[in-house]
């Protein structure tokens, strides 16, 4: 109910508010026009950057002298020779491992035991899941 009266009051609101602004704008509307248009004044000229000169030729590379480091002459190792003859058999094939063998029967499930052990001096209060529920009796 007090959402109708809200939309109600926000429907007032949003008419009285464009009531007013088309009423300025009417009376924007009547005036009469100026008697002269406004002068638009004239952009300034841009004035004209120097062309900037590029070089054709390139100027010389300043030459560095590179020092020489004396390096110790080494002793290369003997390059390995290649075999010139080919192995005429092959060496023996790996044995082959045993497989396991596969039980034929699968083996009896542990028992799971139905009973909580009690320790000597420790009482434990009976857990509800696993206890019996009280005896009912009627009065």
């Amino acid at each position: 109910m007090a959402s109708q009266y809200s939309c109600l009051l926000l429907a007032l609101l949003v008419s009285l508010a464009t009531l007013n602004t088309s009423l300025a704008a009417r009376s924007l509307l009547d005036t009469p026009a100026p008697e002269s248009a406004p002068v638009v004044p004239t952009q300034p000229s841009i004035p004209a950057l120097p062309k900037p000169m590029i070089p054709t030729e390139l100027p010389p590379m300043p030459s560095i002298p590179i020092p020489t480091i004396p390096l110790p002459k080494l002793a290369a190792p003997p390059m390995p020779e290649n075999p010139t003859t080919l192995p005429t058999e092959l060496p023996p094939m790996p044995a082959i491992p045993t497989i396991p063998s596969i039980p034929e029967s699968i083996p009896p499930m542990p028992s799971i035991p139905k009973t909580i052990p009690s320790i000597p001096g420790v009482h434990l209060p009976p857990i509800p899941f696993l206890s019996q529920p009280p005896a009912t009796t009627s009065p």
